[in-house]
């Protein structure tokens, strides 16, 4: 079997290459640094040139004829200040990378919650059938790609997954939680308690892996997928203070503070390079208290069903950080 796979030097992208890499025969993967993936191999104890892996360059137009069985299109841009920076890589290049692959080729998309937007009011979950209503450039870029997979791609073999929050080892944006988790003083955006659905890195590539499988009988939606239980942001907090073994104190930072800050950081330079997530944009989604999805459809037609919660999730990327020497 052969693979093309998008984003193999990001968080899920890099996760499912290890997997990737013991199931396929041939995993093709473009990358505009060939050297940060080779490194990330070596970094995983994997020789830096594995025999099944195939570099291709960056542009889909320059793409070699692969013929692959399998493709996950994970690639995508999660933090920017524009809304042109989503749309060019989340739907232009996503698109054009699309029509490369041969028709018989099962695809996977990994599109997001935003794309649905919050849990819409007086419900304690969203599902499939509620309407989409994304509140950030980030989720109207997901939406309109798979808008354009339905109504210009409709005869070919498309899955498209909505995750939640994604947790695990390899994810860099996690890092600063377990950071200030070190210390006594801890801060969350906002007074309110907020809700989430989430997804540990592992069982997401386990479900790509299963819909990959099983994708000649699944209808060619858009399925939300998620843990059983939803956590709040102050679970999250307290399960990184409890892999630090530090106890202290959580300060809620009232919404306005935090517009503010993200107003901030949108146009100084050095903030932006260390919080790159803060986007005006972006923040918008820390408004809404209620991030909850029902991956129950997905689980009832395939029969993967999450297996991780969250105390080991946060270890298991707390144990990363500290191998890697990050904290």
């Amino acid at each position: 079997m052969r693979l093309l796979l998008t984003g193999a030097t990001g968080f899920v992208g890099r996760n499912f290459l290890l997997r990737a890499l013991s199931q396929y025969d041939a995993v093709f993967t473009p990358v505009r640094s060939e050297e940060k993936l080779r490194a990330q191999l070596v970094a995983e104890g994997l020789d830096p040139r594995p025999g099944n892996l195939h570099v291709l360059p960056p542009e889909p137009l320059d793409w070699p004829d692969c013929r692959p069985d399998h493709a996950l299109l994970g690639a995508g841009v999660l933090f920017a200040r524009s809304r042109d920076e989503y749309f060019s890589t989340n739907v232009d290049w996503t698109l054009r990378g699309l029509r490369t692959l041969p028709d018989a080729c099962r695809v996977t998309v990994l599109s997001s919650l935003s794309a649905g937007g919050p849990t819409p009011a007086r419900q304690d979950s969203r599902s499939e059938t509620d309407s989409d209503t994304p509140i950030t450039w980030y989720g109207e870029s997901k939406l309109a790609l798979e808008r354009i997979l339905r109504s210009d791609f409709s005869r070919r073999n498309i899955t498209v997954l909505r995750p939640p929050m994604i947790l695990g080892a390899r994810d860099t944006a996690t890092l600063p939680l377990f950071r200030m988790a070190g210390h006594f003083l801890r801060i969350k955006p906002g007074l309110q308690t907020k809700t989430y659905s989430f997804l540990a890195v592992e069982d997401l590539v386990d479900g790509i892996l299963e819909v990959f499988q099983q994708a000649a009988a699944l209808p060619p939606e858009s399925y939300y997928v998620s843990a059983a239980r939803p956590v709040t942001d102050g679970e999250i907090l307290a399960g990184a203070a409890a892999c630090r073994k530090v106890r202290g104190l959580t300060v809620p930072i009232p919404q306005p503070a935090v517009r503010l800050l993200s107003a901030l950081v949108d146009v100084v330079p050095s903030l932006r390079k260390q919080v790159p997530s803060l986007t005006r944009d972006r923040a918008r989604e820390i408004w809404p208290s209620r991030w909850v999805a029902d991956g129950a459809r997905l689980s009832g037609l395939t029969g993967w069903r999450p297996r991780r919660d969250l105390e080991e999730t946060l270890r298991s990327t707390h144990n990363y950080f500290l191998r890697e020497g990050l904290l």
